[in-house]
């Protein structure tokens, strides 16, 4: 693959990843659909457009997922949906990256992986980016919503764990979100009082679910095999910044101090880690 070619899928990844986070943002605060029609909506639309993209591959696709996979990567949408109730797309993203990165690296840790001392400082680092982004203040993010992005995240990184050698990547994928679609229904289901579809809504959910993610993960399966491991790892840095941005642009939020400060302390931290790691990068598709 030429290293032109390698650049536009990655920035197209990296782009779709951030995406979900803006679609996500606007479906659920520019319309009246509830958090979990949007979370049902976007699995459905997801599982579909993965199983398209299964269907016109020539490869012979090996691994169908898991139903424990499948219900860490309902919690995932779940917590996901309802944490941007409350959140700006730039400190939902953050916290989301944050917290998959830190659940993956602790699962390392426990595994015996060594940490060098600048790995130590970087999740100290990261650790604290974290704390003081949720500590109480005129600027902080709704604890509740920062709370269940945290959730959110440590779902995709136990989903992204269990994802190792599960067989073909995007065949696992479209077999998790399948397995997904009737647990978020029956969530709807039981919040159907609730509830609230119309037309905008459903196209974002339906976006978020197609474009940003099974068409977002087939991208970055695509572009996986040209990178290097830390490279992999690290080119995630920019999902949270470019949704931060994406959040200013298109949805009129704020850059607050908090979360300049907060951006720079975790991302840093993170990057330290993860450049000084000798495994390889896992495969799995990033947060969003």
């Amino acid at each position: 693959m030429s290293q032109s070619r390698l650049a536009i899928l990655t920035t197209l990844a990296m782009t779709a990843f951030a995406g979900n986070s803006l679609l996500c943002r606007a479906g659920l605060t520019h319309t009246d659909m509830d958090a979990a029609s949007f979370t049902a909506v976007r699995l459905i639309a997801g599982a579909i457009a993965l199983w398209i993209i299964v269907q016109l591959r020539s490869v012979s696709p090996q691994g169908k997922g898991t139903w424990l996979s499948a219900l860490a990567l309902f919690a995932y949408a779940a917590g996901f949906s309802f944490a941007y109730l409350t959140l700006p797309a730039g400190t939902g993203a953050l916290l989301l990256f944050g917290a998959v990165q830190v659940t993956m690296i602790g699962h390392g840790i426990l595994s015996g992986e060594r940490l060098r001392g600048p790995q130590i400082a970087g999740i100290g680092l990261a650790s604290a980016g974290l704390i003081g982004l949720l500590l109480p203040g005129l600027s902080a993010p709704p604890l509740a919503g920062g709370l269940l992005m945290l959730v959110a995240g440590i779902s995709w990184g136990i989903y992204s764990l269990r994802g190792r050698s599960a067989g073909d990547p995007v065949q696992v994928t479209a077999g998790n979100f399948i397995r997904a679609v009737p647990v978020a229904v029956i969530l709807s289901a039981l919040t159907f009082r609730s509830s609230s579809l119309e037309v905008a809504g459903i196209a974002y959910a339906a976006a978020s679910g197609a474009l940003t993610s099974g068409i977002g993960y087939a991208i970055w399966y695509s572009a996986l095999p040209g990178l290097k491991a830390s490279h992999a790892a690290t080119v995630q840095l920019s999902v949270p910044v470019i949704a931060a941005f994406g959040g200013i642009l298109f949805l009129g939020e704020d850059l607050t101090m908090r979360l300049a400060i907060a951006t720079v302390a975790i991302l840093g931290g993170i990057a330290l880690v993860i450049l000084e790691k000798q495994r390889p990068a896992t495969g799995t598709p990033g947060p969003g």
